[in-house]
């Protein structure tokens, strides 16, 4: 099964009162784009692997899938695939006229999305992919994540 994340605002805070990861080494900050990467992420991805589930980002930016991965990389954590603003719209927009949702990772054959914003769960109600909303406020958003993967493989509602 597949589970998506969203980067700003879930997996990448940038507000000062969100725990964080450490930081890169100043000199692989000179590599790449070293954002706030939001404390438990790697222990969460690392459980997610273990209960099977591939690992997917799925961001309305524009970042470059290979620096996106070299970063993560460097934080301990591989992922599997990632859909950005372009790659969702070539898949999605095949004319001007189309107007998808903001997000559909059913699309791309994603189980799950982990994101901040209560739009792309409604979108999701709308379009028929499942969504778990997790704040930057919510410091138990890791248990929140595993328990939504958990009960969508035990009701067997993935692939």
């Amino acid at each position: 099964m597949r589970i998506s994340f969203d980067l700003d605002d879930t997996l990448v805070c940038y507000r000062a009162d969100v725990p964080q990861e450490p930081r890169l080494s100043w000199f692989l900050r000179l590599l790449v784009d070293d954002g706030p990467l939001r404390q438990g992420t790697p222990e969460l991805i690392r459980q997610l692997r273990q209960r099977g589930w591939e690992i997917w980002l799925y961001t309305t930016s524009n970042r470059s899938p290979a620096a996106v991965r070299r970063w993560l990389r460097w934080h301990g954590i591989r992922i599997d695939g990632m859909v950005n603003q372009d790659a969702h719209d070539r898949h999605l927009r095949r004319s001007p006229q189309d107007r998808p949702p903001s997000k559909n990772p059913a699309a791309f054959g994603i189980d799950l999305h982990v994101d901040d914003s209560d739009g792309v769960r409604m979108e999701g109600d709308q379009h028929g992919f499942q969504v778990v909303v997790v704040t930057p406020d919510d410091l138990d958003w890791t248990v929140k994540v595993l328990r939504a993967a958990d009960e969508l493989m035990r009701r067997g509602d993935g692939r």
